[in-house]
């Protein structure tokens, strides 16, 4: 089973990868107007919020992390994580405005507001909507497969360290 926070980061990585296609090369520095495009395209695909469980998520981990290093700790930890979850949270806003200004260097200005025309049809929300189930069987379908993949590995090596001698 994959770790919700991993899982998240893995959900990330395969939309982020999603929202760069196709890649055009373009200026380094995004029109506004390309930029404003871009974030309501965001907006609308939902991909603005993609972000907003890291910071708090980053603050959990560490959390735990020293949470083991003394359990007996656990009431003051357990305060300085909620007040520092407060502080960090807001810092997603960084890597929501990272996305945008990328996005919006992928794509043409006049690109840009194709694709917004496009996810205000039918077809364009629906496309988003089904997206998130697109990504969540592929996901699903990748776990499955990887646990398959490991057993059919483990099966041939030892097989071939058997061979050699080595009972594994």
């Amino acid at each position: 089973m994959i770790h919700p926070f991993v899982g998240r980061i893995a959900v990330v990585a395969l939309t982020s990868l999603w929202l760069g296609l196709p890649v055009h090369a373009q200026s380094a520095q995004p029109s506004a107007a390309s930029i404003a495009a871009a974030k309501e395209i965001l907006e609308i695909k939902g991909s603005t919020t993609l972000f907003d469980p890291v910071a708090p998520g980053v603050v959990e981990q560490v959390r735990l992390t020293l949470l083991q290093t003394n359990p007996m700790v656990a009431k003051d930890l357990n305060e300085v994580a909620a007040r520092m979850r407060e502080q960090y949270t807001p810092r997603s806003a960084e890597l929501r405005d990272n996305l945008i200004r990328t996005y919006a260097s992928k794509f043409s200005e006049a690109e840009l507001k194709e694709l917004l025309a496009f996810y205000k049809t039918p077809l364009g929300r629906k496309s988003i909507s089904e997206e998130p189930k697109v990504l969540d069987e592929a996901m699903a379908n990748m776990e499955d497969w990887s646990q398959k993949l490991t057993a059919e590995v483990i099966d041939k090596m030892r097989a071939e360290m058997k061979k050699k001698g080595h009972d594994l």
